[in-house]
């Protein structure tokens, strides 16, 4: 059995290859550039050359493909993109046209443009992965796949995408209280989660597919650390090169959450932020005001000197907390953590039996063999 778990941040895809038959530890990764930063990067030595541009494909992350792509017009350059292609950086069309300069064209025009430049957008590139591992004597060939993305959801006219998200958080808690509740088999995700739509529409392969949201994700896989697990109350904070979450978790689940951006926070205010998560005095103004997602209560009981779990590839930030963190390793791996928790939710929510034994038996620390002892390695 194989099962590939991808986590596809800002700026890396954090890539882990789970077989039942192994010790965990003993699983292959990668950790490469995101696919956000392989579009950017074409485009910025596209801008460089002056060559003009197509997008297509699909939505996918924006950020730095987004900059780019607005500095490759601001250069003078035309930049193409489908309507698909487009939505990556804004689901308003017009945006995208009359803020952004790029030129919105029909799938058939695009088949007919004369551009030096065509660029596929993609979020999850499985032949990619099929060509990594192929060097390597690894035959790729998952009975399922697990994704994690970001999705802030697609939000009405006038509806703050920020807002929106942090109400769609707050159903999901209010639903289920879990952190696999933010995990769906392909064909039961939410029409508004735009992003994790497009994964799967431009997967389309025969194994079973779970997307998942990034944060979530990461704070699941940090839970498996065995200093982390011990703590039956405690504050998870995912330091995302974009996005900084923070939950704070119990026996009954999520007590609190809130997210910021990490760019627009130091460690003065995460310390603040934590804080007042911790004593049950954070509000949704103190973080979505200051440029954030959001925070949500639920719990008011405070929660004195709580254990700080950190995970996440910007971590260093809360190295001289006054909470003094503790840096979640699970299985030996911060940047492989995202994927533990993704295969930690497909568990849960995929109905095959077979495959949800098989990760909670390796993820609880059953005994797999060494890798030469692997008949299918």
């Amino acid at each position: 059995m194989q099962i590939l778990a991808v986590d596809i941040g800002t700026g890396t895809q954090d890539v882990f290859l789970f077989d039942p038959a192994l010790d965990i530890e003993n699983g292959y990764k990668l950790v490469m550039p995101s696919p956000t930063m392989i579009v950017h990067r074409r485009i910025k030595e596209a801008t460089r050359r002056g060559d003009d541009v197509l997008l297509t494909g699909f939505m996918m992350g924006g950020g730095p493909s987004q900059w780019a792509a607005r500095d490759h017009v601001r250069a003078g350059h035309n930049l193409y993109a489908t309507i698909s292609a487009a939505r990556t950086f804004n689901d308003d069309l017009e945006y995208v046209r009359r803020e952004m300069g790029i030129e919105i064209v029909s799938e058939d025009e695009a088949s007919t443009q004369p551009v030096a430049v065509h660029i596929e957008l993609k979020d999850f590139d499985l032949a990619s992965l099929v060509a990594a591992f192929a060097p390597f004597g690894v035959r790729l060939n998952p009975d399922a796949i697990g994704v994690a993305v970001f999705d802030h959801g697609d939000a009405p006219p006038g509806y703050s995408d920020r807002q929106f998200r942090f109400d769609y958080l707050d159903r999901r808690i209010r639903e289920l209280n879990r952190l696999s509740a933010f995990a769906y088999p392909a064909q039961h995700i939410p029409p508004i989660m735009t992003r994790l739509q497009s994964v799967a529409s431009s997967y389309g392969g025969p194994a079973p597919l779970v997307v998942m949201d990034t944060a979530p994700a990461a704070v699941l896989g940090a839970m498996f650390d065995p200093a982390a697990a011990s703590r039956p109350r405690a504050i998870f904070c995912n330091v995302g090169n974009f996005h900084v979450l923070a939950f704070r978790m119990g026996p009954r689940g999520v007590e609190g959450v809130f997210e910021h951006h990490t760019g627009e926070v130091d460690l003065p205010k995460l310390d603040s932020l934590i804080s007042r998560l911790a004593d049950g005095a954070l509000r949704h103004a103190d973080v979505f005001d200051d440029m954030g997602h959001g925070a949500l209560m639920y719990s008011a009981d405070p929660l004195p000197a709580p254990p700080l779990i950190v995970t996440g590839p910007r971590r260093s930030l809360m190295r001289s907390s006054i909470h003094k963190p503790y840096f979640a390793v699970p299985f030996g791996d911060m940047m492989i953590a995202g994927c533990f928790g993704v295969l930690s939710a497909m568990a849960d929510v995929l109905p095959s039996a077979e495959i949800g034994l098989a990760i909670r038996q390796s993820l609880n620390g059953k005994a797999g063999k060494p890798p030469w002892e692997n008949d299918e390695g």
